[in-house]
């Protein structure tokens, strides 16, 4: 895990064992049929796509590179995870038969917006404003995908995540440039897309595959988001460049990565749980957030307070007086002098379970 691979993506591909990675994302060649240079108005030159890897001889050629690398794929993704394409009108309607040939089961195709796409120069053609990403399940069995919908649309005001998105393409400081100040990749891909991928589809230590690298985009923001990567890459320059971009992230805090869940689809957690993980040890002492209120934990994952012994909940609703109480929301333990819920713990046991697959 955190690794680069160098090599053909489908010969690196071989090296992994099955049913390993969580979910791909794949940033393949767009196969941009570009014939001669592509000028401005005031004839300077276009810095377009035209390196060696984009080039195929034909769409049977083409072809023949998508379903390979795409069964490669699919043998390394486990049975509940789920695959990412991005391309273009170019190629990606071709990539998207040949998912459904191979058995892949389509969730969703996304509309990428860019809010500063590059001009047609040639004016033969309406502005190339968008990209399309394909979302699917390894196949039509696969119901047990990871969708944080809650997170979604509590980031989205409460409202269902659309699927069309709107981001700027990569430019300012997260475009990668060499000493001349070039572009170190034509198709450097937006951070906040690969963001929005992962906060989607996965959970806090997920593995992440992208079988064709590039700069790193997948490997820099799988870091800060507390998810591990595996990247395959043949050139070197672009290796290079990823592996210094990734070690200058640092990972957001742990805490801040749990993502939001519904009653439903969040795992039961009990107390006892939290003493089992090691995250509250008999003894500690747990109080309300206005230190009203006091109470000890017991070895067998009960609570006792005087006389008093009970669940968090019916400990939490005796001391107050009343008929209920959420404990996990009422009882507090204290760290480095700040009281905190016990329903953080309660969370970090969750994250664990989801990334068991229990």
């Amino acid at each position: 895990m955190d690794t680069i691979l160098k090599g053909d993506c489908v010969a690196a591909l071989e090296t992994l064992p099955d049913k390993s990675v969580d979910i791909v994302f794949a940033d393949p060649p767009y196969n941009l049929q570009l014939e001669g240079e592509l000028h401005r108005p005031d004839q300077s030159r276009v810095d377009a796509v035209d390196d060696d890897w984009d080039r195929f001889e034909s769409f049977a050629a083409y072809d023949a590179f998508t379903r390979a690398w795409l069964l490669a794929v699919r043998r390394v993704l486990k049975p509940n995870g789920t695959i990412w394409v991005i391309g273009s009108y170019h190629n990606i309607f071709r990539v998207g038969a040949t998912m459904q040939d191979l058995g892949f089961w389509i969730l969703n195709d996304i509309v990428w917006r860019k809010t500063n796409p590059m001009p047609n120069f040639r004016g033969r053609r309406f502005q190339n404003a968008h990209e399309t990403l394909i979302w699917a399940s390894r196949d039509q069995k696969g119901k047990g995908y990871t969708f944080n919908y809650e997170a979604l649309k509590a980031s989205n005001d409460d409202l269902q995540m659309r699927s069309d998105w709107l981001f700027p393409i990569c430019t300012g400081a997260e475009r990668l440039k060499d000493e001349k100040g070039t572009k170190v990749h034509p198709t450097q891909k937006p951070e906040a897309l690969l963001a929005r991928i992962m906060l989607a589809s996965t959970k806090p230590g997920a593995i992440v595959l992208d079988p064709f690298f590039g700069s790193g985009t997948t490997g820099a923001v799988a870091k800060r988001l507390g998810r591990h990567f595996v990247g395959i890459e043949r050139e070197q320059a672009y290796i290079d460049a990823a592996s210094a971009r990734i070690a200058a992230v640092e990972p957001l805090p742990e805490g801040d990565l749990v993502p939001m869940m519904g009653k439903r689809a969040a795992p039961r957690v009990a107390f006892a749980s939290l003493l089992d993980a090691g995250l509250m040890r008999p003894g500690t002492v747990l109080t309300d957030t206005r230190r009203r209120f006091i109470a000890s934990v017991r070895a067998d994952g009960t609570l006792a307070a005087g006389n008093e012994i009970g669940s968090i909940h019916r400990l939490g609703a005796r001391v107050q007086g009343l008929d209920a109480c959420n404990g996990w929301t009422f009882w507090h333990y204290e760290e480095a002098g700040e009281l905190k819920p016990i329903d953080a713990l309660r969370a970090a046991v969750r994250v664990r379970m989801e990334s068991a697959g229990a």
